[in-house]
């Protein structure tokens, strides 16, 4: 006959971990001997070593109980079922470690590749980091409200990058946030081509449950100079960031 103590190094498992077995009705817990020992036999660390390699396996504790009763058919299919729970949770697991992956790499996890991508393709242009910013954190928005939308947006996207003047915008604009105390000189070359490229574009509106004013909001936080770029388009008749509008 062994004490707990021997039992729980035959199974590889501590006394506290045996104890806590008796707790759940795991393991039948014996009676005391006339010393006031409780004692376990052989059967016990059969039972026990099962109990401990199906934990050990990720089946809960509640669960394995009705493992050790069932028959072999019903072993099977139980275990069937936690194979595919588990391969699902490897499956959760293995995407946080993508996400984990890309945060390393300075990329924002809540983004879709395809998005983190485009980005990519603006540094490479020469895109200042704090346009980058705000381009991210408008994405990061427009990708929680609408997951499943906004792959379908980034190939018309990349197209508008073979048109010069566009990145020829997205460089001034990198140059004025970027510098101390630009003038207005630069602000005006901002403007004159935002808005030749306004003029010729052929706007559909996306409909009025896209976030505007919040997506407005993050632009015009960007500091003075948005705003100060907002008065001098909207003295060229033009209005917003995110959908611009004539104004009279």
């Amino acid at each position: 006959m062994l004490t707990i103590g021997r039992l729980a190094a035959y199974a590889g498992v501590t006394i506290r971990t045996v104890r806590h077995y008796h707790q759940v009705g795991l393991l039948p817990e014996p009676e005391r001997d006339a010393s006031g020992y409780r004692r376990y036999g052989a059967g016990d660390v059969v039972a026990l070593i099962k109990i401990r390699t199906l934990a050990d396996a990720g089946v809960p504790l509640s669960e394995i109980d009705g493992l050790l009763r069932a028959g072999p058919a019903g072993f099977a299919e139980a275990v069937q079922r936690i194979d595919a729970r588990l391969a699902g949770e490897i499956a959760r697991r293995q995407t946080s470690r993508e996400q984990i992956a890309r945060l390393a790499a300075g990329d924002v996890a809540s983004l879709p590749p395809e998005v983190i991508d485009y980005l990519r393709r603006l540094r490479e242009l020469g895109v200042s980091e704090r346009i980058l910013a705000g381009e991210r954190d408008g994405w990061i928005i427009m990708a929680a409200r609408w997951p499943d939308e906004v792959v379908t947006w980034i190939p018309a996207k990349i197209a508008q990058l073979q048109d010069p003047r566009l990145v020829r915008l997205y460089l001034l604009m990198s140059e004025a946030v970027d510098d101390g105390a630009p003038d207005d000189s630069l602000l005006t070359g901002i403007v004159d081509l935002l808005a030749a490229l306004l003029a010729e574009a052929e706007w559909t509106d996306p409909g009025e449950d896209l976030p505007f004013d919040l997506l407005d909001a993050l632009a015009d936080e960007a500091g003075p100079r948005a705003e100060r770029l907002r008065q001098m388009m909207r003295e060229r008749g033009w209005d917003g960031w995110t959908r611009q509008r004539r104004v009279s």
